[in-house]
């Protein structure tokens, strides 16, 4: 059962979905809103291709029975998942949402996205959710991402996103990288003003003078 629908990214944040490190569903959801689909005429539409077709790791969501529930509705149109990094084609998707995965650090690995499809390139919703364990996904940590909540997402940088629905430990790391890098980036350039060497080349010696010739003798 969904347990609710998102739709500010302050109940994203409440919600823990993709958090904290080294989950990745918070960069999952960014790339599924400002590269994957666009909003048009009050529907979400997949941009490149459908989720049938396969890329970015797209694959059937079969919404078995677990715990006498389903994650998601029952519906007489089909289910897909994305976001697990060790399926096929799963390697297209960016860097920024690969970065942290480890295939020692399950929880790097744990954050879905489950779409809906109705018709070619049509997606009539979006849902969030995560497992419980390596098969099951849990229903209690299950929503429903409304349009205007993927239209917020769209219109951001991922610095911004990140920074608002983080938690404080997630931010804090990100910070310390972008603190350590513009660090090094200083010291570097210090050690490069020291390391340059500097151009003592001395002025150009001047002309000796004529020599006076009129104490010459003529013999």
């Amino acid at each position: 059962m969904v347990k609710g629908t998102l739709n500010e990214l302050s109940q994203l944040k409440q919600s823990g979905f993709g958090q904290p490190e080294p989950r990745h569903g918070l960069n999952l959801l960014y790339w599924f809103a400002r590269e994957y689909v666009d909003m048009s005429c009050g529907e979400i539409i997949a941009k490149s291709s459908d989720p049938e077709d396969g890329d970015f790791g797209f694959h059937k969501f079969n919404n078995r029975i677990e715990d006498e529930d389903h994650i998601v509705p029952i519906q007489n149109l089909p289910y897909y998942e994305v976001g697990n990094l060790n399926y096929r084609n799963a390697d297209e998707l960016p860097d920024y949402v690969r970065g942290k995965y480890s295939r020692n650090t399950p929880d790097s690995n744990k954050d879905r996205i489950i779409v809906r499809q109705d018709g070619i390139g049509k997606l009539s919703r979006v849902y969030v959710t995560e497992h419980s364990d390596a098969k099951l996904f849990d229903s209690s940590k299950t929503y429903r991402v409304s349009q205007g909540l993927l239209k917020i997402i769209k219109n951001m940088s991922r610095e911004d996103f990140l920074s608002k629905v983080s938690n404080t430990g997630y931010l804090t790391s990100n910070l310390q990288s972008l603190y350590q890098k513009q660090l090094y980036q200083q010291q570097h350039s210090v050690i490069q003003s020291y390391s340059t060497p500097v151009n003592h080349t001395p002025p150009p010696r001047p002309f000796p003078p004529a020599e006076d010739s009129s104490w010459c003798t003529i013999l």
